[in-house]
């Protein structure tokens, strides 16, 4: 879902172009993933069963994603799913495996010798000189494109009063957003019960005087797919029945970070891009042990504070930093531009004059928080 989600940024570069028909196909495992079927539907593009796609000769293939990627016919545009397109920890756990990855390694960009992407859209110029030494003959196909999540939200940031709004919150009213990405050094693997904490805190302030103060969780898709929404909702029951907004995987989290005042998180993604978007930002896990020095995740946790969990956490938030310039510069060497870049690239591949038309950045869409019930 989190790749899928990176892919509805990618496809409105092809709009108003009658030339060009999108289709969607999920790899056969990837439909025992819990919500992605509806995920897929919810999108609005037209589907196509894998085994079709498969024997299909595409003019285009978009993916977020190495999942079998190999299987598929045509010239291939890969991108992140995440921010940066070398992960920002060392040791990857697929298939219970734990080895060194950078990402952009050659198991994963070639299959029996042969070079998957036709283009590989990278983030950050650093990104180029970790190619350079872990596949080099992808860097005939590399392309720095920047970071087309980050552009959208740092062009989304005036309609941070309606994204509020659409939150239920009111001028005076902070939001406390949690954020954590997937594994057991996560957020929520660690500390589940900070959410709880939180509310308790607030309430327990507004014995004194009301505030209304909230707070949101941003869970990465990873965990809702393994677990399942009952299962995810089930354990932030107590706390869904305390206020907590929770934010499903498909609902916006992008709007949620621009609305905050306060982050709370981990090495994941979206505390990085909260952090960029200039959102204060203090975290709750930090596995030092498995970080790559300069990452993205690195850059952050060299500059913001950690949660002391044996104390009081209201009070420790005021000493949340602001640390946009450092993240959004270790995100993206392309800030702006990875709609002009990638869309040039789609169209390449495609053999396809451009449009005439500049391409559209819509604005993230409204969050839609579930409601305890």
């Amino acid at each position: 879902m989190a790749a899928g989600a990176r892919l509805l940024d990618l496809v409105p570069l092809l709009e108003a172009d009658c030339r060009v028909q999108v289709v969607v196909t999920v790899p056969h495992e990837g439909q025992a993933w819990h919500g992605l079927e509806e995920f897929v539907r919810a999108s609005g593009i037209l589907a196509m069963p894998w085994q079709q796609a498969v024997h299909h000769d595409w003019d285009l293939v978009l993916t977020a994603s190495h999942r079998h990627i190999d299987q598929v016919h045509g010239k291939v545009l890969v991108l992140p799913h995440g921010a940066g397109a070398a992960r920002s920890r060392t040791l990857s756990r697929k298939g219970g495996a734990v080895r060194p990855t950078t990402g952009l390694d050659r198991d994963l960009l070639t299959y029996r010798g042969r070079l998957i992407p036709s283009v590989l859209a990278l983030s950050h110029h650093a990104e180029l000189d970790i190619l350079r030494q872990t596949c080099p003959e992808a860097e005939a196909v590399a392309v720095i494109a920047g970071d087309i999540c980050l552009d959208r939200m740092m062009q989304s940031l005036r309609f941070r009063d309606q994204y509020r709004a659409a939150l239920g919150l009111e001028d005076g009213q902070q939001l406390v957003t949690v954020s954590s990405t997937w594994s057991t050094d996560s957020t929520f693997g660690t500390h589940t019960g900070l959410y709880t904490r939180l509310l308790d805190e607030i309430a327990q302030r507004e014995t004194v005087g009301p505030s209304g103060d909230r707070v949101a969780a941003v869970i990465h898709p990873a965990v809702w797919a393994a677990h399942g929404r009952w299962q995810v909702r089930s354990w932030l029951a107590p706390a869904r029945r305390a206020g907590l907004l929770l934010v499903p995987p498909d609902a916006g989290w992008r709007a949620v970070m621009i609305a905050s005042d306060v982050v709370v998180g981990d090495h994941g993604s979206t505390t990085a891009y909260a952090a960029a978007i200039g959102r204060p930002v203090c975290l709750a896990a930090v596995p030092h042990d498995v970080l790559r020095p300069n990452s993205i995740a690195d850059t952050l946790a060299g500059r913001a504070p950690r949660l002391d969990h044996s104390q009081p956490l209201l009070p420790q938030l005021r000493d949340a930093v602001h640390c946009a310039a450092e993240v959004s510069s270790a995100i993206s060497s392309r800030m702006g531009y990875a709609a002009d870049e990638l869309r040039a690239a789609m169209y390449r591949l495609l053999e396809l004059d451009l449009p005439p038309w500049p391409p559209h950045t819509a604005p993230v869409p409204l969050p839609r928080p579930s409601e305890w019930r």
